[in-house]
């Protein structure tokens, strides 16, 4: 089971989410767990002080190093844990980083607020900065719940036909082909007639053709890196 916790000065934001769908389903199986805790319950003032002025002047308030280190101890328990800080400095997040973060035991995420945090913090607690993308949020809540998702629907038993994953865009480095379903003529727009054809392999090399031919239109720098892979590895299994 893959135990994440969320250090944050919001929980009330993730109940609803993280109990829907595949991902509550996937905490009823006992398969994840998600616990949510409150930074400021570990504040040692009367006023539940989470931030301060930074040193050496400038804008806003940073997270304090000694509170979101308590919360942070009484979230690892002392025991083996990889923490995230979500933070527009960092490692961008991609299916493949995804992929890595599934495989952990334990992961902690940070959901940092204000101007930032403590530096020493992070360097004394922090694995690994992340975001999202290139913009700029009012707290890490959104992204750490963007990437809660994405990775567990990667472990075993949480999507129920898990080969449908392998299928998903980006798995191989290429978009996903165009799909349909009925009705079979939707404002005069038909269904493709390859679909109907009940030809196997004629359907196989039509979604083939159109994975590299919409990554290339709609993601270049995808189909950029997808060529450079595959160059680079000749061996690697690609699209007819």
């Amino acid at each position: 089971m893959l135990e994440i916790s969320f250090l944050t000065l919001f929980p009330e934001v993730f109940s609803a989410f993280l109990s829907s769908s595949l991902l509550g389903k996937a905490q009823a199986q006992g398969l994840v767990r998600y616990s949510p805790i409150q930074i400021r319950d570990f504040s040692q003032d009367k006023h539940r002080t989470v931030d301060d002025t930074p040193y050496g002047g400038g804008e806003g308030m940073l997270l304090k190093a000694d509170v979101l280190y308590a919360a942070w101890k009484s979230a690892t328990q002392g025991a083996p844990v990889r923490t995230v800080l979500l933070s527009p400095q960092g490692r961008k997040f991609d299916q493949t980083l995804a992929k890595e973060l599934s495989k952990e035991s334990r992961l902690i995420f940070v959901c940092g607020h204000y101007e930032g945090v403590d530096e020493r913090f992070i360097e004394k607690c922090v694995d690994l900065e992340v975001s999202i993308g290139d913009y700029i949020l009012t707290g890490g809540e959104m992204a750490a719940l963007v990437m809660a998702d994405a990775i567990t629907r990667l472990l075993p038993g949480v999507v129920g036909n898990e080969r449908s994953i392998t299928q998903d865009s980006l798995e191989n480095g290429l978009l996903k082909y165009p799909q349909y379903t009925r009705p079979r003529v939707f404002e005069g727009m038909e269904v493709p007639e390859v679909l109907l054809s009940g030809d196997h392999g004629a359907i196989e090399k039509w979604r083939n053709s159109q994975m590299l031919e919409r990554t290339a239109r709609k993601r270049p720098d995808l189909m950029a890196a997808y060529q450079a892979g595959k160059s680079e590895s000749p061996g690697r299994k690609s699209p007819k």
